[in-house]
């Protein structure tokens, strides 16, 4: 049996404490080793739940010899200090979304970690859950003929003021928190030759970050990805792939509880059909993917240069169409 992936978190915050540690905890091949935080006493609140070692600051984290990993659950603007600190210890990484707000940071650490040949994974974990896998089969039987178009949402309702998705400093706004979802999506299912046509950013209500956008991108050969995001909406969760003999809808697409059960929605020419899938649980399948990673030591997955890529062009695209 292989030793457990021995994991140090740096950041107490919310998805860490609510979904990634307790998936951790309950995966037999992960250890959580170590929780570094700001925050002495949340350092040690946090640690002691799960029998781990407390660090009043991240650095004494990175210097420890019995952590082989972190996990990054740091603002975004954070993400790229703190990644580059983890490899440069000789630590396999598991960073939040977006791994970086800047082509080319992501560029620089991915190469970093190839170099290393330490693992380096970004923590979108729709892209772990089964039932898109069970849609890309769908597709590539073609049960929906030729894909001519691709749309995906993803929006949530109002945050509170003080939340950090509101705070440019820290990397916030719609964009970076769930824009990338939408992005993500198109790529997974129409590949990374995808192109910016247009994009639109807006900051409603004087917000300071912006908190709705769209995007228009487009593959070679002409399939459309048309892409809603928000943090001031009513909740919507989402994508529909259109070809030339029907449609796959799918909802709850992006971040559906452990217990849910997919359905699937074919509309054809002979009507509606339904799919109902198994429950699946995208939190534990990221955990034992980072960890297989680990392992193998496997090089970072190109699609997140092309990701980094993209979301960037849409914010300069988005900057173009300003008053």
């Amino acid at each position: 049996m292989m030793a457990a992936v021995r994991i140090g978190v740096l950041g107490c915050a919310d998805i860490a404490r609510r979904r990634m540690l307790p998936a951790m905890a309950a995966e037999s091949g992960v250890e959580i080793a170590a929780v570094a935080s700001r925050d002495a006493a949340r350092a040690r609140d946090l640690a002691g739940q799960y029998g781990a070692r407390p660090h009043h600051g991240y650095g004494s984290l990175l210097e420890r010899d019995d952590v082989d990993a972190v996990y990054i659950p740091l603002p975004a603007a954070l993400h790229a200090r703190w990644t580059e600190a983890a490899l440069r210890a000789g630590k396999h990484v598991l960073a939040e979304k977006p791994l970086t707000t800047s082509p080319a940071d992501t560029e620089r650490l991915t190469a970093l970690a190839a170099d290393s040949g330490l693992a380096l994974m970004e923590n979108v974990m729709f892209v772990h859950h089964a039932q898109h896998t069970a849609v890309r089969e769908l597709v590539a039987d073609g049960v929906i003929g030729e894909p001519r178009a691709f749309h995906a949402a993803f929006a949530i309702p109002r945050l509170p003021d003080g939340d950090i998705r509101y705070r440019p400093e820290l990397g916030g706004g719609a964009l970076w928190d769930v824009g990338v979802y939408t992005v993500r999506a198109a790529l997974h299912f129409l590949g990374n030759d995808l192109a910016v046509v247009g994009a639109t950013l807006d900051a409603v209500g004087g917000s300071p970050v912006d908190t709705a956008g769209t995007a228009l991108l487009r593959t070679p050969d002409g399939v459309g990805a048309h892409l809603t995001f928000g943090l001031d909406h009513g909740y919507r969760s989402a994508y529909e792939l259109w070809g030339s003999l029907g449609r796959i809808t799918v909802e709850r697409a992006f971040t559906p509880p452990a217990d849910h059960r997919p359905r699937i929605r074919l509309e054809g020419r002979d009507g509606v059909e339904e799919l109902t899938l198994p429950a699946d649980d995208q939190v534990a399948a990221t955990v034992r993917a980072f960890a297989s990673a680990v392992r193998d030591a496997a090089p970072p997955d190109p699609v997140l240069l092309r990701q980094a890529s993209l979301l960037d062009e849409l914010r300069s695209r988005a900057a173009q169409r300003s008053p």
